[in-house]
């Protein structure tokens, strides 16, 4: 299969996700996207289009702790990351937007070390 069928079928299950994933003040969404390199996460309030927290493999914070941050362990590491920010904000609930990737790997690794910081999603 090539990448770019493949790239198109994640937009398209992404899209389907939208359809029923909406961040609110109580209850923002976790947005998140993975590369071959590096992950990405935001928390949104879509109501206000107001960005609440970010994270990435690219953050000064991930870096100073030498990880790679293409494994499950980085993953893990930028999941507890933003746990910390969400929790600075007075977040404690989220929508989780898995962005069109199956949940299993990086993903899950991610969306668990933030529900092990006792943020439910």
């Amino acid at each position: 299969m090539s990448s770019v069928i493949r790239r198109e079928k994640r937009k398209c299950r992404h899209r389907h996700i939208r359809k029923k994933v909406r961040g609110t003040i109580e209850r923002p969404r976790l947005s998140i996207f993975r590369s071959a390199k590096h992950f990405y996460a935001q928390v949104i309030d879509d109501i206000s289009g107001q960005t609440i927290a970010c994270v990435s493999t690219l953050d000064k914070e991930f870096r100073d702790r030498k990880i790679k941050s293409s494994t499950r362990e980085g993953a893990q590491v930028l999941g507890e990351i933003l746990a910390q920010r969400c929790l600075k904000n007075n977040v404690k609930q989220l929508a989780f937007d898995r962005g069109g990737f199956k949940y299993h790997g990086r993903v899950a690794a991610f969306a668990d070390s933030i529900r092990e910081k006792s943020i439910e999603m």
